[in-house]
């Protein structure tokens, strides 16, 4: 069942005149020309490393698409750590682990904001073993489910490089965006990262510089 949440502060709903909120825009309007091009409907965003401000652009970016009548749905594959139903205060006893399983429909598990536009995943139970289940056909067939029903599904994953969850699941998304932070990410593991990009076939359609004076999206 869908139900209503408000959701904590967030740049580009509480300051969107803000020179942070107009570079999501910006983001936002580059991503729409990329997707435009390589028809990517499902996008997933990740980081060399934790703490570079993946979600923050996660959940921004969603609301930038919804400020345009876009319609969103927010995935969290992070299972251990994941970030989504603390931001939305959520519980995450039911989920996407629970959708792939067959315990509830996706309809029963996603959650709606109080904005019309963008829905929520959480990431739900920890399984016993993540990889198997993100590489299933139970996966395939819910990414392509929800593509059909929102112009844009977005998952916010764990670091590319803590493990093969995210590898598994960027190999099934239409896109990869990777973001690093100015001055924290290593140049060596943000290398890396793209690399396992590449080895998985997945495809990389821009990379957020999180910190600068302007973001950029190439």
């Amino acid at each position: 069942m869908v139900r209503n949440h408000i959701i904590k502060s967030l740049i580009t709903l509480k300051k969107p005149d803000s020179i942070i909120a107009e570079q999501f825009e910006t983001i936002r309007t580059n991503l729409e020309f990329s997707a435009f091009e390589t028809k990517a409907k499902a996008i997933l965003i990740t980081s060399p490393t934790r703490n570079e401000g993946k979600t923050l652009a996660v959940t921004n970016l969603a609301f930038s698409f919804a400020k345009q009548g876009k319609s969103v749905l927010l995935i969290d594959t992070d299972v251990r750590k994941g970030k989504l139903h603390e931001i939305f205060k959520l519980k995450n006893d039911v989920g996407l682990t629970n959708i792939l399983i067959g315990q509830v429909s996706y309809r029963e598990a996603i959650i709606r904001t109080h904005s019309s536009k963008v829905d929520v995943l959480t990431s739900g139970p920890v399984p016993s073993n993540t990889e198997r289940l993100f590489s299933s056909d139970a996966m395939v067939e819910f990414i392509e489910k929800v593509k059909a029903i929102y112009d844009y599904v977005i998952f916010d994953s764990l670091p590319i490089l803590e493990g093969a969850d995210t590898k598994t699941i960027a190999s099934r998304c239409d896109g990869v965006i990777m973001v690093v932070r100015n001055g924290k990410t290593e140049r060596e593991l943000a290398i890396e990262a793209k690399a396992v990009v590449d080895v998985v076939k997945a495809n990389m359609i821009g990379v957020i510089f999180n910190g600068k004076s302007k973001s950029l999206f190439s």
